[in-house]
C-alpha cells in the first residue's frame, strides 16, 4: 500500500501553517488523538523544515507530507527532514520529474485538462486538485475525470465541513485536504485540546458514523411478529415482514431465530467501509474479515470481532 493508498483510507488531510517548530509535534499529537495521524506542514513559513523534522522523530506514525514545494531544494529539505511526500500548488515539470526520478511520492497541483496531461505524463495517477472550490468545485472534478479514467485526486482549498462529503463521495476523490481543524488561532494560543476535539469532530463526519437500526433476537417468528406489533403500536413505525426478520420501520428489526450477537444487533451506518475500518481499527476495534457481505464487486457491511453489551455490531454502508 503507498502512501497515497493510506491517505485515502485517512480521507482528510489537515494543511498546517507552522509559525513555531516547538509548535509542531503538540499539533500533529492533537491531531492523532483526534483520530487523524496525518499532516501536510507547508512550506510557507521558515519553521516547515524544523517542524517536518521534529514530527518525523516524535511521532513517526504520522503521514507527514510537505506542502507548498516549489523547488527542487525544497523537495530535497524536505525528504531529508522526514516528509514521506510532496505537495505543489501547481505543476512544475522539473519538480515532478525530479520526483519521480527519485520515486518520491509528489502531488502536483492541477486544475484543468492540460495538467493532468502533464501529470499522466510523468506517469502520476493521484494528483491535488487547486484551488478546489475556486476552480469549480465537485461539479468541475466530475466533468474534468471524464476524460481520464485512471487519474485520482485530492482537492484542496476552500473545502470545510460543509462540503466535505460532496468531494468524498465521488469515487475518484482519494482525500481531501482541509485547514478548518487547525485555526490559527488555536495554533498561536497552543489550544491543543480544541484542535483534539475539532479533529474528532471532522472525523465523525469523514465517516458518518450514524445508528440505521437495532436488530433483536427472537425465539421464534411469532414471537419477533408480536414484539415489532408491538413497536408499531408504540411508534407508529409501520411494520414489513421479511425472510429472516420483521423491520418496524428502519430502525427496530426483530430476528425471526437467533442471529449475531447474545441479544441481537446493531448497525451503524458509514459512508465508504474501508475507510471507517481504517479509523475504527486505530481505536483498537478488530473486525470478523470473514463476516464481509459485499455486493457488486463493494464491501457494504462488515462485523466487529467482539460483541458490546452483548449485542454483534456491524458497520454498514449507506446507500
Amino acid at each position: 500500500m503507498d502512501i497515497f493508498d493510506k491517505l485515502s483510507l485517512a480521507g482528510l488531510v489537515p494543511v498546517i501553517k507552522v509559525e513555531d517548530a516547538n509548535d509542531a509535534v503538540p499539533l500533529c499529537r492533537a491531531l492523532a488523538n483526534g483520530g487523524l495521524p496525518v499532516a501536510e506542514i507547508t512550506f510557507r513559513t521558515s519553521a516547515a523544515e524544523q517542524a517536518i523534522k521534529n514530527v518525523h522523530e516524535a511521532l513517526p506514525e504520522v503521514m507527514l507530507g510537505a506542502g507548498t514545494v516549489l523547488t527542487i531544494d525544497q523537495v530535497k529539505r524536505a525528504v531529508a527532514a522526514g516528509a514521506a511526500y510532496i505537495v505543489s500548488p501547481g505543476l512544475n515539470p522539473t519538480v515532478v520529474e525530479y520526483c519521480v526520478s527519485n520515486n518520491i511520492p509528489i502531488l502536483p497541483g492541477c486544475a484543468n485538462p492540460s495538467d493532468i496531461e502533464t501529470a499522466l505524463s510523468f506517469g502520476l495517477n493521484t494528483v491535488k486538485f487547486f484551488p478546489a472550490e475556486a476552480a469549480g468545485g465537485i461539479n468541475f472534478i466530475k466533468a474534468i475525470s471524464a476524460p481520464y479514467g485512471s487519474m485520482r485526486f485530492v482537492p484542496t482549498g476552500g473545502i470545510n465541513e460543509k462540503n466535505l462529503n460532496d468531494y468524498l463521495s465521488f469515487p475518484k476523490v482519494r482525500a481531501v485536504g482541509g485547514s478548518w481543524m487547525v485555526p490559527s488561532d488555536a495554533i498561536n494560543s497552543k489550544d491543543f485540546d480544541r484542535i483534539e476535539e475539532l479533529t474528532r469532530q471532522a472525523v465523525k463526519l469523514v465517516n458518518g458514523f450514524e445508528l440505521m437500526h437495532i436488530g433483536i433476537n427472537s425465539a421464534s417468528p411469532e414471537q419477533a411478529m408480536k414484539d415489532a406489533k408491538a413497536f408499531s403500536l408504540l411508534t407508529g413505525l409501520a411494520i414489513k415482514d421479511g425472510n429472516s426478520s420483521v423491520f418496524t420501520g428502519k430502525e427496530y428489526e426483530f430476528m425471526k431465530k437467533p442471529f449475531r450477537g447474545t441479544h441481537g444487533h446493531i448497525a451503524v451506518g458509514v459512508n465508504n467501509i474501508e475507510r471507517a475500518k481504517w479509523h475504527l481499527e486505530r481505536r483498537g476495534f478488530e473486525f470478523d474479515e470473514e463476516s464481509a457481505s459485499v455486493k457488486d464487486g463493494k464491501t457494504v457491511a462488515m462485523y466487529l470481532k467482539d460483541e458490546i453489551a452483548g449485542f454483534a455490531v456491524h458497520i454498514l454502508l449507506k446507500k
